[in-house]
C-alpha cells in the first residue's frame, strides 16, 4: 500500500493533465497528513473533460472524523471503498479524482530486509492514479478540509508489483489510469468504476532502490519500512 509519493510539479499539472496548478505551494514528497494536488471536476454539474486542481490532504477524513484519521485512510481497497465507513460516503456520491504523481515509493522484502524503491513511469511521464476525494466542513474558526485516497486492487501475479511488501502479505497495487481515461474516471457512475480497476502493466513502469538516506521516518509516526 503506498504512503509516499511525489506529486507532480506545477509543470507536469499544466503539461500532463492539463490544469492550472494550486495558488498554494505543496512539499515535493508527501506522506499521510500532507497537502498534495488532486484533479476533479470544478462543480457537480461539470460537463465532461472539466478539470480542476486543489489541494487535499493526503489520508481521506469524512465530515464526521478527525484529521488524524489520515494516517490510516491513505489508500482504499477498491473492493470493499463502496463500503467501508470512511468511503462510502464519497463513493456513493461519486467523487472520483485523479491524483497526479511523479512517482511513488513500496517497500520490497527480497533482501530479507525492507527495501525502498521508487516506482515511475518509463518513459518519464507522470501517474494519474485513481482516488477518491471528500470535504469536510470546519468548524468556528476552522478552514474547510479536502481530503483523497488513492485506490487499490490485488497484485498478486503482477510481474513488478509482486515483488513488493512483506512476503505473506497480499499484494496491492494503486490503481493507474491510462490519460485518456482520466475525464471518463472523473464523471463516471458507480456501476461503471469496475472497468477502471485494472492493474497497470508490468512494461510501462520501472523500479528502482531509493533508500531514505537516513531520514526518521518513524518519528512522524508514519508507516515505515
Amino acid at each position: 500500500m503506498c504512503a509516499n509519493y511525489i506529486p507532480s510539479t506545477r509543470n507536469q499539472l499544466e503539461r500532463f493533465f492539463g490544469v492550472a496548478a494550486p495558488d498554494s505551494e505543496y512539499k515535493a514528497e508527501s506522506f499521510p497528513g500532507y497537502m498534495a494536488p488532486l484533479i476533479r471536476p470544478p462543480s457537480a454539474n461539470a460537463v465532461h473533460g472539466d478539470r480542476s486542481c486543489a489541494l487535499g490532504m493526503f489520508g481521506l477524513v469524512p465530515h464526521w472524523a478527525e484529521t488524524r484519521l489520515a494516517r490510516q485512510t491513505y489508500n482504499a481497497r477498491s473492493e470493499t471503498a463502496a463500503s467501508k465507513p470512511s468511503f462510502r460516503n464519497a463513493w456513493k456520491r461519486r467523487q472520483f479524482c485523479v491524483i497526479p504523481a511523479s512517482a511513488f515509493y513500496e517497500p520490497s522484502y527480497e533482501t530479507g530486509k525492507a527495501v525502498r524503491f521508487e516506482i515511475a513511469h518509463v518513459n518519464g511521464e507522470p501517474l494519474g492514479i485513481a482516488g477518491l476525494w471528500e470535504h469536510k466542513a470546519g468548524g468556528p474558526g476552522e478552514l474547510n478540509l479536502l481530503s483523497f485516497s488513492m485506490l487499490t486492487v490485488n497484485a498478486d501475479g503482477h510481474p513488478l508489483m509482486q515483488r513488493f511488501h512483506k512476503p505473506d502479505d497480499e499484494k496491492r497495487m494503486l490503481v493507474i489510469l491510462h490519460p485518456d481515461q482520466y475525464d471518463d474516471w472523473l464523471h463516471c457512475d458507480t456501476d461503471d468504476v469496475p472497468r477502471f480497476l485494472t492493474r497497470y502493466p508490468a512494461e510501462l513502469l520501472q523500479a528502482r532502490q531509493a533508500p531514505m538516506q537516513g531520514r526518521a521516518r518513524t518519528q512522524e509516526g508514519l508507516p515505515g519500512f
